[in-house]
């Protein structure tokens, strides 16, 4: 067949990549020179710690092994499987963990709990104060501002692939779209990945599209003069993954209550090194439109002194801060909305902040339905 992809995110790019594998043409469309939304503004981390149990922690599985196989393929992807360890500071934060590791699926997700000792004997950047940490063996982690450029350049070696960046599909139909130049491009199948771009073609094909918007803020680094050996969380995402949801949660909750700056912006600190040894520090979670034009102060603040208290010595010079908003399912049951707005027409959208950890293989879940 002849595809064609709306979205020039990890999403669109991903769907591209399965249509190559299937052997089939893809002519690739984006509306702006790159890719400039939540597929670019992420930490690139690829993330099954605290995924909740059933379809998110499958699907989260299944790409993390297919993220591994495509990066031996595309090497400047930048893949790593380095871990992750949630550092724990408080007896609360340690007896959620110590249920964790108990429950049948952590064997599935690579968790160890960990004392002080050893969490520092596997990253021995780990200087602050700790009781110990929550090791993740299956995260691992990407360069999300060149991983789009990397794979494009690998797709395009089969000679069967057309990128065209800076055409906005305007309209659509059963085997074509239309640009905002007037120009119409013909094919079997039409798949359209655009992100938090929610109005427009898409608000005309579903105008009641069960998606809604999230919009955080994150920063980075100057390199640091060490390597970060694993991903870094705080116990605070232990409050915001659904996985570690349970009865310890509740009694952490109760017992220590986020400081409100945390609370008032849906905080938990991620932080993952660069290749080229800065740290993306993260993030916010603000989910009421329309949301502030300007970033806030008092989120970054915050997660400087959590990411210090952790490292144990002050961070680099900060040297960019930034907001991103992507598109979540409002249905929580569903990783994606995956949905045939019209015949040959297909809106995938939705998948929250699992879209770069899901990317491969919710790509994969749509080729299957589409071929049923």
């Amino acid at each position: 067949m002849r595809v064609l992809i709306v979205g020039g995110g990890v999403l669109g790019t991903m769907h591209a990549l399965r249509a190559l594998e299937r052997g089939h043409e893809v002519v690739h469309l984006e509306r702006e020179a790159e890719a400039r939304g939540a597929s670019v503004r992420n930490f690139g981390l690829i993330w099954v710690s605290g995924r909740e149990p059933g379809p998110d922690l499958e699907l989260a599985v299944r790409a993390r092994q297919d993220w591994e196989r495509i990066a031996a393929e595309v090497p400047d992807l930048g893949f790593r499987g380095n871990g992750s360890l949630t550092v724990l500071r408080t007896p609360a934060e340690l007896a959620v963990a110590e249920e964790f590791v108990t429950r049948p699926d952590a064997a599935e997700r690579g968790t160890k709990l960990l004392d002080a000792a050893e969490a520092r004997a596997l990253n021995p950047a780990l200087r602050g104060e700790m009781l110990g940490a929550l090791w993740c063996e299956q995260d691992g982690a990407v360069e999300s501002r060149t991983a789009q450029p990397a794979l494009r350049a690998h797709l395009a070696k089969t000679g069967r692939y057309r990128w065209l960046p800076g055409r906005e599909v305007r309209d659509v139909g059963e085997g074509w779209v239309r640009d905002d130049t007037g120009q119409r491009y013909e094919g079997d199948l039409v798949i359209l990945c655009t992100g938090a771009a929610l109005g427009g073609l898409v608000k005309e094909l579903r105008p009641d599209l069960p998606v809604r918007r999230v919009r955080l803020q994150m920063m980075q680094t100057e390199p640091l003069d060490e390597q970060l050996t694993t991903s870094l969380a705080d116990g605070d995402s232990m409050r915001y993954y659904p996985g570690y949801r349970g009865a310890q949660l509740d009694a952490l909750n109760a017992a220590e209550p986020q400081p409100q700056v945390a609370a008032d912006n849906g905080m938990q600190l991620l932080l993952v090194q660069r290749l080229h040894g800065g740290l993306t520090i993260g993030d916010t979670h603000e989910y009421d439109e329309p949301f502030a034009f300007d970033v806030h102060e008092d989120p970054y603040e915050h997660l400087r002194q959590r990411a210090e208290e952790l490292l144990g010595r002050p961070l680099p010079r900060i040297v960019r801060r930034w907001a991103g908003v992507y598109a979540q399912t409002a249905d929580k049951s569903l990783v994606v909305h995956r949905e045939q707005v019209l015949p040959g027409v297909w809106l995938v959208t939705g998948p929250g902040g699992r879209g770069m950890t899901g990317s491969p293989a919710i790509a994969a879940d749509t080729w299957q339905e589409v071929e049923s």
